[in-house]
């Protein structure tokens, strides 16, 4: 689904991705994980050719068109300019297979709409939602566009508890269904719980890259976050808590 090797990018002189070399194949949820300034957003950017980075991306190298069968981005900006209803909002999605028959849209459009529980805001404006609300549309629009790979930025930020856990199970559920998924997330316990592949990034790099057991290790938090943590199996999967934060040489 996609593949980078010796991805880097520069800004202002300064290297904010240095040499990232991993690959994702279907049925993954890979959770994107760092503090802020790790270069999270720039990673999914550079992935998708938005961004002029060296090294190789299998999803830059293709055209337009064809990424936009590829893959369905939604980026970490909230924004939405145009006052239309939630349903055409989702259906933007679609714009990415003109030839399809107008019954295969409309099955997708109303797939999405029905995952992200968004039947009750159908025919409101898209302006006019909360911001949570505003996030589960733009959710839906990317889950329209039904390509092999979804990358999302912060997908699940500003959702209520409950919308989060939605969330996350319905990425869990598409990786289940053969997609992949590729999220950029802070909630370490939601991802430790539903992501199937955790990778950690620090000042640009790969710090750990495997399952959330594996990543979110004492060491690795201490490091990369500056925190300690408790982290266990529950009846119903890995717990994760934040206890506190390490300071100065402790780190």
């Amino acid at each position: 689904m996609l593949e980078l090797r010796a991805l880097s990018f520069h800004r202002g002189g300064q290297a904010v991705l240095d040499g990232i070399d991993l690959s994702i194949g279907a049925g993954e949820f890979v959770g994107l994980l760092g503090p802020n300034g790790a270069g999270k957003t720039t990673l999914l950017r550079a992935a998708l050719g938005l961004l002029p980075a060296r090294g190789h991306s299998s999803l830059a190298r293709l055209s337009a068109r064809e990424r936009a069968r590829a893959a369905a981005y939604m980026p970490q900006g909230r924004e939405i300019a145009w006052p239309m209803p939630v349903e055409a909002l989702v259906a933007l999605g679609r714009i990415a297979h003109p030839h399809s028959a107008g019954a295969t849209d409309r099955a997708a459009i109303e797939r999405a709409i029905a995952a992200l529980h968004l039947d009750p805001l159908r025919h409101r404006r898209a302006t006019e939602l909360s911001g949570g609300e505003q996030a589960r549309t733009l959710i839906a629009r990317a889950l329209a566009q039904e390509t092999p790979l979804l990358i999302a930025d912060e997908p699940i930020a500003g959702l209520d508890p409950a919308a989060q856990i939605d969330a996350m199970r319905l990425f869990r559920r598409l990786a289940g269904q053969g997609h992949a998924v590729l999220a950029s997330l802070h909630d370490l316990g939601l991802a430790a719980r539903h992501c199937t592949r955790l990778i950690l990034l620090h000042q640009g790099r790969i710090a750990a890259d495997g399952p959330p057991q594996a990543v979110l290790t004492a060491a690795n938090l201490a490091r990369v976050f500056g925190i300690t943590a408790h982290l266990a199996q529950g009846p119903g999967g890995i717990l994760f808590q934040p206890l506190d934060t390490i300071e100065g040489e402790d780190r």
